[in-house]
């Protein structure tokens, strides 16, 4: 099933329910929100979900493109995503979590054929009891159930909205299914529902919220590798254009391959989001990414550079995204940021590699190279490797 169709499948199910779709939404989180990026599908809603303000409609769907800084380390393996998107769907105190549960078994199996699923539900702890309703449902829809604690209880952050959700995992390895979603990591999660039915207040006391909310959230990449039957998001058709161009122009190996295609992919798009490379807040994320993709192409040849980069690749970021840039304008930032690094590179190399005559470098070594000749860590990293 090609991405659009998969999109398409989504978006025209929960049309078809009633809900109100939202669509192209910024990496960009409103004014005065602390957070740098979107970080989810339900962050733009989040005053409609603690009730601060009215939405005019009552059931919602979105698309919606997130960035998670904690896991820019991860890149590299089988999922993991710097920018990522997410669907969604909402109740604002309309519908119950039971029809949540319900629509959501169906669009997976009628609407996209997965099968072999397991569900998670909230076991209960000293102030909840077990999410009964929700065993119930799985129970009578005839998946498996495994009841966990802390995994299956949402919240937000210390105080707010909070309440139970129950997770459905994806079977992903090659013989019959085996165990649980805790006991064997071949379960993959691919969508959660949460039943937001409870606030949390600044005293730490836990009370029922009425009216209860739900709030669903599919990752829209991982979707992808299942319905596409492939091993790694990296291998979904919506990579596909990357694997084509940096598989040829840089013969990197697989884990460079994805560090490099996640990094300057999310690189186009949040300069599509109106962000510039700068040493403070997203501008230092931009930065990161951007560097990273240089040290690891560095890494593989250091005769390689961005100018290599072919413009169809930043067309086709940008319009899968709905970002209405000019490829050549973010090319050229990118070009721009790597003549930066690059003089960078020749300024700091003298200075880190007599550092490290002495012997490995020590946080305080790497401390000392920031803060005293501006060298930020990947920028020694990347020295300290292409001298070896």
């Amino acid at each position: 099933m090609e991405s659009t169709k998969v999109l398409r499948t989504f978006e025209d199910f929960f049309s078809d329910r009633g809900h109100h779709r939202i669509t192209g939404s910024t990496l960009l989180p409103e004014p005065g929100d602390p957070v740098l990026f979107t970080t989810s599908g339900m962050h733009p809603l989040t005053p409609y979900l603690d009730g601060t303000r009215r939405h005019p409609h009552r059931r919602l769907s979105n698309r919606q493109r997130c960035l998670r800084t904690t896991d820019l380390d991860e890149v590299g393996d089988t999922s993991h995503l710097t920018v990522f998107e997410m669907l969604g769907s909402w109740s604002l105190g309309d519908y119950t979590h039971e029809q949540s549960l319900r629509w959501g078994y169906d669009l997976l199996t009628n609407g996209f054929g997965l099968n072999r699923l397991h569900v998670t539900v909230f076991g209960g702890n000293h102030e909840v009891g077990p999410d009964l309703e929700s065993e119930r449902v799985w129970s009578e829809l005839g998946l498996p159930v495994e009841r966990l604690v802390d995994d299956n209880w949402w919240s937000n952050g210390p105080t707010g909205p909070c309440g139970p959700d129950s997770e459905i995992f994806v079977w992903t390895g090659n013989t019959e299914p085996e165990g649980t979603p805790s006991t064997d990591p071949r379960w993959v999660e691919v969508w959660n529902h949460v039943h937001m039915r409870f606030h949390r207040y600044d005293d730490g006391v836990l009370r029922p919220f009425t009216p209860s909310n739900v709030d669903t959230g599919m990752g829209f990449e991982r979707l992808l590798m299942f319905l596409q039957g492939v091993d790694s998001v990296y291998e979904t058709d919506q990579f596909g254009p990357w694997s084509q161009h940096v598989r040829r122009l840089w013969r990197p190996d697989e884990t460079s391959f994805r560090i490099l295609s996640d990094h300057l992919r999310s690189s186009i798009v949040v300069i599509g989001d109106g962000v510039r490379p700068s040493n403070t807040g997203r501008g230092y994320v931009l930065r990161r990414l951007v560097r990273r993709s240089l040290t690891t192409l560095r890494r593989l040849d250091p005769t390689h550079g961005l100018e290599e980069l072919p413009i169809d690749l930043i067309q086709h970021t940008i319009d899968h995204f709905g970002q209405p840039d000019d490829p050549g304008r973010i090319r050229e930032l990118l070009l721009d940021e790597e003549r930066r690094f690059r003089q960078l590179l020749d300024r700091g190399r003298d200075r880190v590699l007599r550092l490290h005559e002495r012997g490995p470098l020590t946080e305080s070594d790497f401390t000392f190279l920031r803060e005293t000749h501006g060298l930020p860590r990947e920028v020694v990293e990347s020295v300290l490797t292409e001298s070896q």
